[in-house]
């Protein structure tokens, strides 16, 4: 059985980052993994592991740019149409692959996850050659200094399970910059006010939408409080997303994280997901 992980998300969210953790966690758990790029735009300097199958070999977003003068965006959506005309080529790549694990590094334009028909055709293909597909969709830890760009993570989260249709994790990267201590680390931009109410963006409160009268800087734009109320009752209709937190300067944070994407994928079947410890009041000691 192979295995197929979509690593998706908005840029500078730690997608490659990611990738190549999970890479060494796979070698040093003795577990064949492969780094497959679908970004056309990837610097190939920029991959810790040489990907086996790179979309740039197919087509490259700087040759469609030059010789089709399409601006980043319509170049990318080129490519990936150029992509889905020429499956034959990815399923000849992945075809020596067998029992194997295969993180796919996906481009960093949301558009593609949320409303375009590209990933879900891939994912299609992939499952016609009996491959498992789950995708996990990774949001930077600094979207909670701004609850409105928060939540504007979170509907394009919603919005990439919706349009994908296949098992799903959504992952809160860069945990290390909200568990560093702030007076000793000048990269932690989130501070205990932030660390103690962690857990409502962890497992999205929909209330954090909600205006707080005395508090200032929080108190609503009245423009804006009929679309507010609309957001929030839409979360709390349909509560699809949560988060778990990942860490990547803690090893048991990378390896919870995994271990959820393997149940959620049915490797090792007989396994529980480890539950995340992030949460423990050692690393938030302001979580109540």
């Amino acid at each position: 059985m192979r295995y197929a992980v979509l690593v998706t998300g908005p840029a500078g969210a730690g997608k490659s980052t990611f990738s190549a953790s999970f890479m060494t966690h796979l070698q040093n758990s003795k577990r064949t993994g492969h780094l497959v790029n679908l970004d056309p735009a990837a610097s190939t300097s920029s991959f810790e592991y040489e990907p086996v199958i790179d979309i740039k070999d197919l087509i490259s977003l700087d040759d469609v740019m030059n010789e089709l003068q399409f601006g980043p965006n319509g170049g990318l959506v080129y490519c990936f149409e150029y992509l889905l005309e020429n499956m034959d080529w990815l399923e000849e790549e992945l075809g020596s692959f067998d029992d194997d694990y295969l993180i796919i590094d996906c481009p960093g334009q949301i558009e593609l996850y949320t409303h375009h028909p590209f990933l879900p055709t891939l994912v299609k293909n992939l499952q016609r050659l009996s491959i498992r597909t789950c995708a996990v969709y990774l949001i930077d830890s600094q979207f909670m200094e701004d609850k409105y760009k928060f939540f504007s993570g979170v509907l394009s989260a919603m919005s990439a399970m919706v349009n994908l249709e296949i098992p799903w994790i959504n992952i809160m990267s860069k945990m290390d910059l909200v568990t560093s201590n702030p007076e000793h680390d000048t990269s932690a931009r989130i501070g205990p006010r932030k660390r103690k109410d962690i857990a409502r963006f962890l497992d999205p409160d929909p209330l954090l939408l909600a205006s707080e009268p005395g508090h200032e800087g929080n108190v609503m734009n009245p423009k804006f409080h009929a679309l507010n109320r609309a957001i929030i009752q839409l979360i709390e209709d349909h509560p699809l997303v949560s988060f778990l937190p990942l860490d990547l300067t803690n090893t048991d944070s990378l390896e919870t994280v995994i271990s959820h994407i393997d149940y959620t994928m049915q490797y090792g079947e007989d396994e529980e997901p480890k539950e995340p410890h992030d949460l423990d009041e050692g690393d938030f000691p302001d979580l109540e």
